[in-house]
């Protein structure tokens, strides 16, 4: 992969413009003068043309592109703008002020083509209800496909979601390792820091205490899934905490899983009350009970997605650290596959 430009001789700006590459994951091409830079012009990501060389970059009358920004420290000099059309640059970034701005740009630059996968979160609409479960077939299930799928855990108090999957040995990153970070967050470094199978990677908690998500810790990753992978599944809690709600938002589509059964349906509906608030498109998963499904529809209010019918040997298979079978042919890889057919872009 080429690397961003970099086209200064003020070694103070040089300075300043490799630290904040190197905050972004990014290493760069140095030009301290327009000659040296004209191999590497069609060919880098970004470049960043120094306020003290743009008159210089300006007389070579270099191809017109995107990606140019003119880099000043000095936001009071009125020749700013005129050098920033001579260049043909799309934008000014004026440091300190805009350094945070200066290194999202220089990571997208350094990030692959861009995914714009879809968000897809899984609630229960009451505890057992088997939104878990359903979360984790459902990304097994993509990934199979070939769709490289981000599974988030986003329940504190849930036992985590790499254990349903028997792979909570697996190294990696948990959302401990992630919770600090401000800011935008690399595609491709989350996917090379978490435990990846396959096309498959999952985000989920160490073992002990845990804290709460922060919310800008959920956008960050939400955001660098949706630029990585196909598809991002997220396990939200019932009871909503900023970081679900910070799911909830840039959720395509929410599936509730509710049992047809008079408590179940009653919680179901005190959760919908709450998601409602927060998201547009809610769908509804129904477990068998003695309601008709009918009626557990028009009483949830949402439409239905689905019927996920009991497995007696589900649980046994759960706590042997396996996985049920997800072929098209059963119960519940039918279920995944429809749901994958419907709710994602036809490619």
């Amino acid at each position: 992969m080429h690397r961003p430009l970099v086209i200064t001789e003020d070694h103070a700006l040089l300075d300043d413009l490799v630290r904040i590459a190197a905050a972004a994951g990014a290493q760069l091409d140095v030009a301290h003068v327009p000659a040296h830079a004209r191999p590497f012009w069609n060919l880098a990501p970004l470049i960043a043309i120094g306020a003290d060389q743009a008159d210089e970059v300006a007389a070579t009358a270099p191809p017109a592109r995107d990606q140019v920004l003119l880099v000043t420290r000095d936001p009071e000099d009125p020749d700013t703008w005129r050098k920033c059309v001579a260049v043909g640059a799309q934008a000014v970034m004026t440091l300190p002020t805009d350094e945070r701005h200066l290194v999202e740009r220089f990571a997208d630059a350094m990030e692959p083509e861009p995914r714009s996968g879809s968000i897809i979160c899984v609630m229960g609409g009451r505890g057992g209800a088997g939104a878990s479960v359903l979360s984790a077939c459902l990304a097994l299930r993509a990934s199979a496909d070939h769709l490289r799928t981000l599974l988030v855990d986003a329940d504190p108090l849930g036992g985590g979601i790499d254990a349903l999957l028997g792979h909570e040995e697996a190294s990696g990153a948990r959302w401990g390792d992630l919770v600090a970070r401000e800011g935008r967050i690399s595609s491709s470094a989350l996917q090379q820091a978490l435990p990846s199978f396959g096309d498959l990677a999952v985000l989920s908690f160490h073992r002990g205490e845990v804290a709460p998500i922060p919310a800008q810790a959920m956008r960050s990753v939400l955001e660098a899934g949706r630029r990585g992978f196909d598809l991002v599944v997220v396990d939200l809690p019932r009871h909503l905490d900023p970081a679900s709600i910070a799911a909830l938002t840039r959720a395509k589509t929410t599936l509730t899983v509710a049992t047809a059964d008079v408590r179940g349906i009653l919680s179901a509906v005190q959760v919908l009350g709450e998601a409602r608030k927060h998201t547009s498109d809610l769908r509804a998963i129904l477990r068998p009970g003695v309601l008709d499904d009918d009626i557990a529809v028009t009483s949830l209010g949402i439409p239905s997605a689905g019927n996920l019918p009991d497995q007696p040997r589900l649980t046994a298979t759960l706590n042997r650290g396996e996985l049920p079978k997800l072929g098209p042919r059963t119960v519940l890889g039918a279920l995944c596959t429809t749901l994958l057919q419907d709710l994602l872009p036809a490619t």
